[in-house]
């Protein structure tokens, strides 16, 4: 990979975030080509869409895995799921759902109507879920797409969504929270490193020019907070979590149980 494909300018990487255009380098290109020549592929994107980004990649070489080994490793799920196209579509057509799904206890709900929002996937369980308001019991859903068991979709009228996605976009803002994270400046050359591991959530990063510190805003989902303490806690003191009272205070919960646990250990070695 050419070292200068990653040296931009903060304004202008904002400049062209904000417009909406992705730059790509040489190696993730590489990667991409890689990822498209496997299997799972040809069902995940359309063959117009599949035909078009290996027409972009052509002059592109593929990553020469060769040399990998993965050994002793535990079997993992297919990342895609057939039922991610559909449900995707009908989120762009901004269409309704009749879907029907199992729950707990082997029954299953059939051709529930709903309004589809979100597709999500989540690192710790690596599913997939559908994130949609329930229209009947006026309630919002996350299912999981192996307990999908089929998905009609109908038109839905302008005015209609426009109300229903008020209804979703105002229970999303209760059940959201928000973190400030201070990367520690003799930690931002690893900063790279410390983005990647919140690669999975909303984020907005800020710069202090004259304290030369990055400042990472979280908005993720109140059920995801104790997978964001987990990912502060791998990356150690490279950061500080400076807003968010409540991952604040979980984070000194756990720090004073630790190090209580560790105190006991110490005094009984002594003892002996």
């Amino acid at each position: 990979m050419n070292p200068f494909e990653k040296i931009f300018n903060y304004q202008i990487l904002s400049k062209l975030e904000g417009s909406g255009t992705f730059i790509m380098t040489a190696h993730e290109r590489s990667w991409l080509k890689t990822m498209l020549e496997h299997p799972a592929a040809a069902a995940a994107l359309s063959p117009e869409t599949l035909i078009q980004m290996n027409t972009i990649l052509e002059e592109d070489q593929s990553l020469d895995t060769g040399g990998l080994l993965h050994k002793a490793a535990s079997r993992e799920k297919q990342v895609y799921h057939s039922y991610i196209r559909p449900l995707r579509q009908a989120i762009t057509n901004k269409s309704l759902l009749y879907i029907s799904y199992k729950i707990k206890g082997g029954r299953t709900c059939t051709e529930q109507r709903g309004l589809p929002y979100k597709l999500e996937y989540s690192m710790v369980k690596r599913e997939w879920y559908l994130l949609w308001y329930h229209i009947n019991h006026r309630t919002l859903m996350s299912t999981k797409l192996d307990n999908v068991t089929g998905s009609s979709e109908q038109v839905c009228p302008t005015e209609y969504y426009e109300q229903l996605i008020g209804i979703v976009q105002g229970l999303m803002k209760k059940r959201s929270m928000s973190a400030n994270i201070l990367v520690v400046p003799e930690y931002n050359g690893e900063l790279s490193r410390i983005l990647y591991a919140f690669s999975c959530f909303e984020k907005e990063v800020s710069y202090a020019a004259d304290s030369n510190e990055y400042t990472i805003q979280l908005h993720f989902s109140s059920k995801d907070s104790e997978y964001v303490l987990s990912k502060t806690r791998f990356l150690g003191k490279r950061v500080r979590i400076i807003d968010g009272e409540h991952l604040r205070c979980r984070m000194l919960e756990s720090a004073t149980k630790s190090l209580a646990r560790y105190a006991q250990f110490d005094e009984k070695f002594y003892l002996e």
